[in-house]
């Protein structure tokens, strides 16, 4: 068999696995919306859950999943930033370094109810958070480090080195030139690493489970306090996610409708999940062309001056 021929198998082969990958991505997510979509409705959206009647809804744990998502992502990202512009830009080649990955190596294999019962013990417990969306924060931190620092180191080193050289031939220092030049290059790859962490954030149970709790308190959407009791931005109070429900109805649940609740509710998590894909990638997208834009507008001025 000649180069040509091998090539052409060898690309087919490749074009085979990708579209048994793209198949079952798409008979898993087809089955999940086909089944849960005709079950969503507005009552179920902004209705309460049900413990034992038929007809809830998913109001409080939609809005527990993504106030647990903005919290974790706030919490974590600034340290998986740092921790990515050392390790890419300032780290040295030496044990120090390599500790540090591996550190993080393990921590991404760590399966996430390991996660859970070191929130459980350290947060709620030892710190008496008790369950409450600051213990599942902190613990999705944990959680979401890894993923998000790798995926930061990896889009800042993706950056080509001219354009730090150019940087500093202007007279820039490292700091700037990092701050100014390579962080915008290197956007589109670091909002890649907050999409795939919070898509794990977002789908996560098992950690929140033993953190934030199985169950939620009485919330008033009237009151926006975040010190009090009943205000959904009460980081102290227990809040149930869209995928703890998930496992809750399935598991523990006795409501009439639960397999209804759970498809509805599964359908709902694919949705958002996706929704925030798209809406992430437009955004960084959009801020990725301004930032570049005012760059080169600025260098053309300077050039004219």
């Amino acid at each position: 068999m000649d180069a040509k021929k091998k090539d052409k198998l060898a690309t087919a082969i490749i074009y085979i696995l990708v579209g048994i990958v793209v198949l079952i991505l798409a008979g898993i997510l087809g089955d999940i919306l086909i089944t849960g979509i005709p079950h969503l409705s507005w009552r179920f959206l902004s209705s309460e859950a049900s413990s034992y009647q038929a007809g809830g809804g998913v109001r409080d744990q939609l809005f527990n999943s993504i106030y647990l998502l903005i919290l974790t992502t706030i919490i974590s990202l600034p340290i998986a930033l740092g921790a990515a512009i050392y390790l890419a830009e300032y780290a040295k080649d030496n044990w120090v370094t390599n500790l540090i990955r591996t550190t993080i190596q393990i921590l991404s294999s760590l399966p996430s109810i390991v996660v859970g019962l070191l929130g459980y013990l350290l947060f709620v417990v030892q710190f008496g958070f008790g369950f409450s969306i600051i213990s599942g924060a902190l613990a999705l931190t944990f959680f979401n480090l890894p993923i998000l620092t790798s995926n930061i180191e990896e889009a800042i080193k993706g950056v080509p080195q001219d354009q730090r050289e150019a940087g500093l031939a202007l007279g820039l220092s490292n700091w700037k030139t990092i701050r100014g030049i390579v962080l915008p290059a290197a956007l589109p790859g670091i909002l890649t690493g907050i999409i795939l962490s919070a898509g794990r954030i977002f789908g996560e149970a098992a950690a929140l489970i033993y953190t934030a709790g199985q169950s939620g308190s009485t919330v008033n959407y009237a009151d926006w306090n975040p010190f009090s009791p009943t205000s959904p931005l009460n980081v102290m109070r227990p809040a149930e996610t869209l995928a703890v429900h998930i496992w809750k109805v399935n598991t523990e649940g006795i409501i009439p409708d639960a397999t209804i609740v759970s498809a509805a509710t599964s359908a709902l998590l694919v949705i958002v999940v996706i929704v925030f894909n798209l809406g992430a990638r437009y955004l960084g997208n959009k801020l990725y062309r301004k930032l570049t834009a005012a760059k080169s507008c600025g260098n053309k001025s300077n050039e004219r001056r």
